[in-house]
């Protein structure tokens, strides 16, 4: 007994499609590609996609940036970014990473532009950041004094 099948499925591409996995393996011998590449092969692999899925990244986050801009009138920031997102259809923990690199940048307005200039990775307490007396101005923030303690010992001894 033959099924037959509806007139919108049997003439479709779906029924012959040209990348069937038959087609593929005439295309792709395993011969050419193997499975297992050598290890500066894969490490290369990785930094590539590495670098092409940073591209990716960043991509999101300046059409969010732009969708954000164009819609402030309308939208608040961070509802902006959350439809982008929803609307762009990107999963979720590429889209967790979309929308923290888009309200950094955001948030990179907010802070005082003389922390700012210190650099991410400069601690307030640190003498460069202090000046030459190491008497900087943390706003408000008291300087750490960790070898105090060491230093009154020194003395009493001397």
């Amino acid at each position: 007994m033959t099924v037959a099948r509806p007139a919108h499925v049997a003439g479709s591409r779906i029924a012959r499609s040209p990348t069937s996995p038959r087609m593929l393996g005439k295309l792709f011998p395993e011969a050419i590609f193997s499975r297992k590449l050598p290890p500066a092969a894969e490490r290369r692999l990785r930094l590539a996609q590495a670098r092409a899925e940073e591209s990716i990244v960043r991509a999101h986050v300046d059409n969010a940036l732009m969708f954000m801009d164009t819609l402030a009138e309308d939208l608040p920031f961070d509802r902006a970014i959350d439809t982008y997102i929803r609307v762009m259809g990107i999963p979720e923990p590429l889209a967790s990473t979309v929308a923290t690199r888009a309200l950094v940048v955001l948030g990179q307005d907010l802070v005082p532009f003389r922390r700012r200039q210190r650099g991410p990775g400069t601690p307030a307490t640190a003498p460069a950041a202090q000046g030459a007396e190491g008497d900087g101005d943390d706003g408000g923030k008291p300087r750490l004094r960790l070898d105090d303690a060491a230093e009154a010992r020194r003395r009493r001894r001397a």
